[in-house]
Parts: C-alpha cells; structure tokens; sequence
C-alpha cells in the first residue's frame, strides 16, 4: 500500500504482476475488447446473486476493462471511467476505482456489505461518483498461477452476501476459469 502527499492511504495497492498479466491476458487475447460469452457469463453472475451489476473484469497497468458487463438497463458504453452520460455504464474504470485490483493483488475473494463500514474502502471513488455500496468479487487465477482479474457484483444498497456470497462467487470464479481454459485449448 502506498501513501498520497497529504500522508492518506490510496486506496488501490501496489501490483506487481500487472506486466506478467498483461502479457498473459495479450495471450489469451482478453482485456481490450467485450466478449460476447463473458457478457453472458456476467448476466448469469447477477442473475445468480440477484445484483444488478456485474462484471468480468481483466486488470492491466492503469485500467480496468470489463469484457463482461451486466447492468440493469443493458446500456455499455466504450467511454471511459465509471458512469456513462447516457445512462450507460463504460466498460473501462481507472485502475485506482473499485475493489477489483484489491483482489487481484490479494488474490482473495472479498466481501463488503456495505462499502461505508470499512475506511479502507469507503473512501473509493465509485462510492461518491457511482453510488456504488456493496461489493462481493473473487479473483480469476489460471492455470499459470497468474490473477487474470475478476469477477464481481456490486450494488447501490448494502447487502448482506455472507458465507454463502463468498462461496457462490468463489465458484463461480472456478467455473469461468475452467471455461478460460477450454477455450484456451480449442474446446470451445
């Protein structure tokens, strides 16, 4: 964890894997465009967990690119950065927004019922710019060992995920990443 010039936390931690996934993502040809199946797999995640965002997200140097993206209205955007002006939601975050690069680094799930409890992370800047408040993502870890990124779900109201969020995410983390890997070996 680093430190801004008035002696704050920042709220994203330092990740120093990001040039041996970007180079595994550039692989797999994931992180830079929106995949048709990784849409549906976001659709199942909120539909699973009855949150009304949900993202599959690759992580590089600086952004966050959500290849896989469930919004209530279905509206995505290419812009960048959070909430879009039409009532879309980019596909693109700054990688200093979210919790996403928390787990990646951690390469834990985590669970936030409600954002505001934790100082940490009641400070990030989807909190007052996107209304975001609960969170539950596990990170993405392939066969190399590398944290691709993740797959999340968040909402605009605190939400008691618990044990069994953990553990649906968690699995659900597993069953993309063996999808990954079919599709990496020509099954698909």
């Amino acid at each position: 964890m680093t430190y801004d010039p008035t002696g704050h936390l920042l709220l994203t931690p330092v990740d120093r894997e990001a040039p041996v996934r970007v180079r595994r993502l550039r692989q797999l040809g994931f992180g830079d465009r929106p995949d048709p199946a990784f849409d549906e797999f976001a659709h199942k995640l909120a539909e699973v967990t009855g949150a009304p965002f949900s993202m599959v997200n690759f992580i590089d140097e600086h952004r966050q690119f959500f290849a896989g993206l469930h919004t209530p209205s279905g509206m995505h955007t290419g812009s960048d950065l959070g909430a879009a002006g039409d009532g879309g939601v980019s596909r693109f975050m700054a990688r200093d927004h979210g919790y996403c690069p928390h787990v990646v680094v951690r390469r834990k799930a985590l669970v936030l019922e409600d954002v505001c409890d934790y100082p940490r992370f009641a400070g990030n800047p989807v909190v007052d710019e996107i209304g975001i408040r609960s969170y539950l993502g596990a990170p993405l870890i392939d066969r190399t060992g590398i944290a691709l990124g993740t797959i999340c779900v968040v909402d605009t109201e605190p939400r008691p995920w618990g044990r069994a969020g953990l553990e649906t995410i968690k699995s659900l983390a597993a069953e993309l990443i063996e999808q990954i890997h079919r599709r990496e070996d020509g099954r698909i």
